[in-house]
């Protein structure tokens, strides 16, 4: 009896220790998203800029992949949605990387060109993570949908790093596709991204986000919600409210993926021109 008295001892202990330990690191991730959440740009600075929009951002842990990132610079608006290598701590590191490396490219540019940008931050992730393409190293690096939207011409710039767009205009969704090749090294050859230039309207409503959403298990069928369904599901709620779309993209996510776990970061941004 004084063996097993012992041994429970020991348990309790080890029990102990497991808890300790497992309230530090929540603790520490807790810190580490204040940190990252005071790096991504204030809503009222994004309302200011932008005006009419949304952003729907769900990270998988406490700490995200995912950015969204703003800039402006006299009569452009500069935003991206950002999917870095995976979630949770590294994906959060990449992300601080990212939203870094892109303060400091477009704070030093002269020339706003959307694909340029893209060209000289997979330069400087490749630079940062001493990536040469050679085997052994590290595939990290992120997918991108950048934008420049010039409010005197209404002319947007798209860039984007496997990301699509999708605006509606007049009831029909357009989109422009990718470039298929990630913001940092790949097993295909480098070359520029392309520049897409779209002349917007009033009343245009525009999307850019990341692949968490299409990509979450759910459903009566346990399947990926997938891009159709996702562009549809945009179809029907673009003329509402800027607040009621992101309240029906937060409930048809949560409805869909029921009791599945969250699988990535979502991020999904709306925009209407006005």
């Amino acid at each position: 009896m004084p063996h097993d008295n012992k041994l429970y001892q020991e348990l309790l202990k080890q029990k102990d220790e497991i808890s300790r330990q497992k309230k530090e690191i929540i603790e520490s991730l807790e810190y580490a998203r204040l940190i990252q959440t005071a790096l991504l740009p204030q809503l009222s600075s994004i309302r200011k800029a932008l005006h009419d929009n949304f952003i729907l951002y769900l990270p998988k842990d406490i700490i995200s992949g995912d950015f969204y990132w703003i800039f402006e610079q006299e009569e452009n608006i500069l935003f991206a949605a950002v999917d870095c290598t995976g979630h949770g701590v590294p994906g959060a590191l990449m992300s601080i990387l990212g939203i870094t490396s892109l303060n400091e490219i477009v704070s030093e540019a002269d020339d706003l060109k959307a694909n340029r940008i893209l060209n000289q931050l997979r330069e400087k992730i490749m630079k940062s993570l001493h990536q040469t393409g050679r085997g052994g190293e590290s595939k990290d690096g992120m997918d991108i949908s950048f934008c420049i939207y010039n409010r005197k011409t209404n002319e947007l710039q798209y860039s984007g790093a496997n990301n699509p767009l999708y605006y509606i205009r007049q009831n029909i969704l357009y989109e422009i596709k990718p470039d298929k090749m990630p913001i940092g090294v790949s097993g295909i050859e480098e070359k520029s991204f392309r520049n897409n230039v779209v002349k917007m309207k009033k009343g245009d409503v525009l999307y850019i986000f990341t692949d968490g959403f299409p990509d979450q298990f759910g459903g009566p069928k346990e399947k990926k919600f997938k891009y159709k369904p996702f562009k549809n599901l945009l179809l029907e709620i673009h003329n509402k409210n800027m607040k009621e779309q992101r309240e029906i993209l937060e409930s048809s996510f949560s409805d869909w993926k029921m009791d599945f776990e969250q699988v990535d970061d979502v991020l999904v941004i709306g925009i209407r021109i006005d």
